[in-house]
């Protein structure tokens, strides 16, 4: 392990309807190349911020594994921004790959890692770019041509099937479900934008290339582990994938930016596991 780090922040990896999407980079020490995780946030697909991700770029590169947390175009109730966030986690893959002898990476070692709304991005751009989904989007990015699949997934406490997570919500924010809000209809007005906005749709055969890596806390008080992060690892493993799961015991919904050397925190619990996941499978 090495605390020499290189940051490099507001990285910009390409720029979707005028908008300047940017990461900030943890590269490890040496040449190199070295395997890459991309990072993206929660915050329900209308908040957060790519900062709350750091964490994992200091314990990820001080390991070996460079680390790049991005932002990406975030919803408002007058602009949803389904397929258009997912376009741009696919942009930030392809710019990693492109830009991998520039950075040091090994642009066959590529991930994803997310948390909440950032597992779901995530997902359907590490499952769905295996078949060909969400591809072609944005033709003038530099790297547009390149190929946006990835090695590995990692999904932190994640939201798998909309059509669930809706009906949740409805329940627990009667009147502001994030979910319409992102995907611009509600499930009554469009059903098929929900199946193909879930990335349990994608756990099928053909896309099971991908090695899985699924974590959720017992006492998640926002999303139904009995309906996301359960029935998504089940459908990963008949459809073929290698998954692994860590569950977080007395962990609620979002703590990934818990500082991992903390005592007793539930990141430290998470970190070894996930480590030695990438180590098995980036």
């Amino acid at each position: 392990m090495s605390n020499l780090i290189e940051t490099r922040t507001g990285v910009v990896y390409c720029n979707h309807d005028g908008v300047d999407l940017a990461g900030d980079l943890f590269l490890p020490a040496g040449d190199g190349p070295h395997p890459v995780i991309i990072g993206v946030h929660g915050g329900a697909w209308r908040v957060g911020m790519r900062q709350a991700m750091h964490v994992w770029g200091h314990y990820l590169a001080a390991r070996g594994i460079a680390y790049f947390s991005v932002s990406y175009r975030l919803a408002t109730p007058e602009k949803k921004t389904y397929p258009q966030a997912v376009h741009d986690i696919v942009a930030a893959v392809q710019f990693m790959r492109g830009e991998a002898a520039n950075l040091r990476i090994d642009p066959a070692r590529i991930g994803l890692l997310g948390a909440s709304a950032g597992a779901h991005l995530s997902s359907l751009v590490a499952l769905g770019t295996q078949s060909g989904h969400f591809l072609g989007a944005h033709p003038g990015d530099k790297y547009a041509n390149v190929d946006a699949r990835v090695k590995v997934l990692v999904g932190i406490f994640g939201v798998y099937d909309m059509l669930a997570n809706w009906s949740s919500f409805a329940l627990q924010m009667p009147g502001d479900n994030a979910n319409d809000v992102f995907l611009g209809v509600t499930p009554m007005e469009d059903r098929k934008t929900y199946f193909e906005a879930s990335p349990i749709s994608y756990a099928v055969q053909a896309n099971n290339k991908v090695a899985v890596f699924l974590s959720w806390g017992t006492e998640d008080d926002l999303v139904d582990v009995e309906q996301q992060s359960k029935p998504f690892m089940l459908a990963l493993k008949q459809a073929g994938f290698f998954v692994r799961s860590s569950v977080v015991p007395f962990a609620p919904h979002y703590w990934t930016n818990d500082p991992i050397d903390e005592p007793t925190s539930f990141t430290g619990f998470l970190a070894p596991r996930l480590h030695r996941f990438l180590l098995e499978r980036l």
